[in-house]
């Protein structure tokens, strides 16, 4: 009797804490938390250039990961990617990409749709400073304290 509650005690804690684990994985996700932004307050256009602010999402099992980028874009697509190397330089992205039509991957409202490479990889483009700014909120009125 005794062992049979002890172990339901035990897995009443582990899934507390699995539980736990998850919705902290998931709260630390940076792609879920850009598409939320980008969702909310929307994307100025981004034009043919070379974009030197950019945010590279890559799908991986364990959760999506964020590094720096750089990209280029021509004609609305992306055509060049470069990652940031943890000494401030950058590596071009070798590997052959497109969209899952098999073309130049396009930007809606800031984030690229998925991008999926010859080896396998799955990523996202997020523009981050074509992200608008937050809207401003109404300020409350402050009442007499004789009131």
């Amino acid at each position: 009797m005794i062992l049979k509650k002890n172990t339901s005690i035990l897995l009443l804690i582990l899934t507390i804490f699995l539980f736990d684990q998850e919705s902290k994985a998931q709260s630390n996700d940076c792609l879920k938390k850009l598409e939320y932004a980008f969702a909310n307050r929307g994307s100025y256009v981004v034009e043919d250039a070379i974009h030197k602010n950019v945010i590279i999402a890559t799908y991986k099992p364990s959760g999506n990961i964020c590094y720096n980028g750089k990209v280029r874009v021509e004609n609305g697509t992306i055509v060049t990617i470069f990652i940031e190397l943890e000494d401030s330089t950058y590596e071009v992205y070798d590997k052959k990409f497109s969209n899952e039509k098999k073309t130049a991957p396009n930007i809606e409202n800031g984030i690229s749709e998925l991008i999926l490479s010859e080896n396998g990889d799955k990523f996202k483009i997020i523009f981050i400073e074509k992200l608008k700014p937050k809207s401003k909120s109404y300020k409350e009125a402050e009442l007499p304290d004789d009131l």
